[in-house]
């Protein structure tokens, strides 16, 4: 039996992901949750306390208005955004508050507990110890600490353990504690790969897809060549898209062969990505013994099918622990901005990257499609306020003709215009302290200063490396801010997917060592680009010039993309005496270890060498008026210049700068006191 064959014969349970919190504030909170029938949903909250030492709870209803919003994405795919206001003045800050969910069809209720999601006993279970609940955390302006976990990169099939699932022990373990417990999770990109999809699950996925839509997308409708052999055939192929992404879609992605194409295929990897009970049943294929397979791979012969036996044995070993995934988002309000994997790798890379994807209708369609996918699971619970009416509508209409096999030129026309056009996707949370979540991707400006090309599968051009955000966003994000409740010389986090501080003692390693053997084959599995905000020194002096017109006491800088952690210590001096104190952690891979074997050993060795070697820990740069930026000694400067900084990495481990293991973050937040571990592997 076939991938195909076996998901028409897979019977979808009510729940397809979720609950999953979202943006809490002390006047409102937001569930999401995925259903494959439409129902009316309720939700009771409960303020928890807890009476004696052995774990008993006392729960206190509190009254609530609930307000449902529902997208009918497919035929069998429902997304609902739950809105749940106080009657009273605010939710309880500081004390743990439990939900349950009420399911109403008809004559038919149910709720979590009859769905089994609250008996510890079962796999599905979302609570935690003695708990009735489910619970989160809503922390006041007068709490003296916060605990953030934050990290990205989480490919389904990526080597090592998933840190999400690991991190959920850390909750488990602190769940009764209001100082100790976790109480918001920011995922920073790369929450899914659409580019880099095992080649075992590419059938599943793409019949999981018409099951959820109830139809295929007509997306010859959009290339005809989509309708002809051998494409029409290759589509539906394991490792048949090759030629489709790179010549019709212009995408530039080293992993082309299996890319998500249909919206229904990104919500797919997105559902399988949070429910174990989705995986029931699910048949792993592989090229070898599929007849639906082209051969677009270079294996190592010494190992017959290599890559897809250690695809196979990564997403059966994911399956495992996949349920604490579900209990972690169950339990803890969660942020996610997008990076590039999210939609396709070199997302925007450059100006003539977007414009000819943007320009082909099929790489138009599928970063449209990605978009829709990133908003329905993971934009509109950042800040719904952000997403109109009108807005919420053009997504509506569209999804209708989707599932009814309709090609409406309107209605698509006006749907990827509102979503390849947006400039909301940045948003600010209600943390404390607050956070300000950049869009890297599609708020970039470009200009034609040269960088070098990048390695692996190599651009088309060379032109200058992208400023990250552009003028235009940033007035876009300071007007957010301004509207939200930070006030300057308070503490600020700012989430920015690609590290605002590079490693630059791994980067020239990369460089230098690792990827000149990339390009005579070697199997070195993660690719490097030359889009970092140092490769650009005006949008680099851009970000550093707006924080501190803001002016926060600290700003606390947290990233990921890399998969490596690491932790910078810097200061800022502009040219007119102002002073920046940045403190910079970086946490990637969740899942997708790439720097392994005799590869991680090396770039480890180099850099211990070239750290140990310095005269000085600290590291001086200057930018001159010319946004040139360059290394000084002593922090000794003869001309003008915009700003000067003093920076030190910080070790992570015992005797080392960067922890190339899967890891996941913990920022803890006291008074003013920052402190940060990394949960490993």
């Amino acid at each position: 039996m076939d991938g195909v064959e076996c998901m028409r014969k897979h019977k979808f349970p009510l729940v397809l992901a979720g609950p999953i919190v979202r943006r809490v504030e002390t006047r409102r909170a937001f569930i999401w949750i995925a259903t494959s029938r439409n129902c009316f949903i309720d939700a009771s909250f409960y303020a928890i306390n807890q009476i004696s030492e052995n774990s008993s709870f006392d729960y206190q209803q509190i009254a609530t208005s609930t307000e449902q919003m529902t997208v009918q994405a497919g035929k069998r795919l429902f997304i609902h955004l739950i809105k749940i206001t106080p009657k009273v003045e605010s939710f309880p800050t500081d004390t743990l508050i439990g939900y349950n969910l009420q399911f109403i069809r008809g004559t038919l209720k149910q709720d979590l507990k009859s769905l089994h999601h609250l008996s510890p006993e079962q796999p599905q279970s979302i609570v935690y110890g003695k708990l009735a609940y489910p619970s989160f955390l809503i922390k006041s302006g007068d709490s003296k600490t916060s605990n953030i976990f934050y990290g990205s990169c989480r490919k389904l099939h990526g080597e090592g353990e998933d840190m999400l699932a690991s991190s959920d022990m850390t909750l488990e373990t602190n769940y009764q504690s209001i100082s100790k417990r976790p109480d918001s999770l920011f995922m920073t990109g790369d929450q899914i790969y659409a580019d880099d999809v095992a080649e075992s699950m590419i059938l599943t996925i793409s019949s999981l897809s018409h099951e959820l839509i109830g139809q295929e997308e007509p997306l010859h409708k959009l290339d005809s060549r989509l309708g002809e052999e051998p494409y029409s055939s290759e589509l539906y192929q394991i490792n048949g898209r090759k030629s489709i992404i790179e010549d019709m879609a212009m995408f530039t992605t080293s992993h082309p062969e299996n890319h998500l194409i249909e919206f229904g295929e990104f919500a797919a990897m997105y559902l399988l990505s949070w429910n174990p009970e989705l995986w029931v049943g699910v048949q792993i294929n592989s090229a070898q013994d599929s007849p639906n397979s082209t051969n677009h791979l270079k294996t190592d012969l010494s190992k017959p099918n290599n890559r897809s036996e250690e695809q196979h044995e990564a997403l059966t070993a994911l399956q495992k622990p996949l349920w604490r995934v579900r209990r972690l988002l169950a339990n803890i309000p969660s942020y996610m901005i997008f990076d590039d994997h999210d939609i396709t790798d070199d997302w925007n890379i450059s100006a003539t990257w977007k414009k000819n994807a943007q320009d082909a209708p099929l790489g138009r369609h599928i970063i449209a499609n990605g978009l829709a996918a990133y908003w329905a699971f993971q934009g509109w619970g950042n800040d719904p306020d952000a997403y109109d009416l009108e807005f919420i509508v053009t997504m509506n209409d569209y999804f209708k003709t989707l599932r009814n096999g309709r090609y409406d030129t309107e209605a698509l026309n006006r749907w990827q215009k509102q979503l390849l056009s947006f400039q909301s996707w940045h948003f600010i949370t209600p943390t404390h302290p607050e956070a300000v979540f950049l869009d890297t991707r599609t708020l970039r400006d470009y200009d034609s200063k040269p960088y070098p090309k990048k390695l692996g599968r190599i651009l088309r051009e060379s032109e200058g490396c992208p400023q990250l955000v552009s003028k235009h966003g940033w007035s876009l994000v300071t007007a957010k801010l301004q509207e939200s409740t930070w006030k300057s010389r308070n503490l600020l986090i700012v989430v920015s997917a690609t590290p605002v501080y590079g490693m630059g003692l791994i980067e020239s390693f990369l460089q230098d060592f690792v990827y000149p053997f990339q390009l005579l084959g070697a199997d070195v599995r993660t690719s490097f680009d030359f889009e970092a905000w140092k490769y650009n020194g005006k949008g680099f002096t851009q970000f550093l010039s707006q924080i501190g017109e803001w002016d926060p006491s600290v700003c606390i800088i947290l990233s990921g993309d890399v998969h490596y952690a690491s932790a910078v210590k810097a200061n800022v001096t502009f040219s007119d005496g102002k002073v920046l104190p940045i403190r910079q952690f970086t946490s990637s891979p969740y899942k997708n270890r790439s720097f392994t074997g005799v590869w991680g050993y090396m770039m480890k060795k180099v850099i211990d060498y070239n750290s140990l070697s310095r005269k000085h820990n600290d590291i001086h740069r200057v930018c001159d008026t010319s946004y040139h930026i360059s290394h000084v000694e002593n922090n000794e400067v003869n001309k003008p210049y915009l700003w000067k900084d003093q920076l030190r990495y910080q070790l992570v481990e015992k005797d080392s700068l960067v922890e190339t293991n899967n890891n996941l973050g913990l920022i803890t937040i006291h008074d003013d006191a920052i402190q940060n571990t990394f949960i490993k592997e």
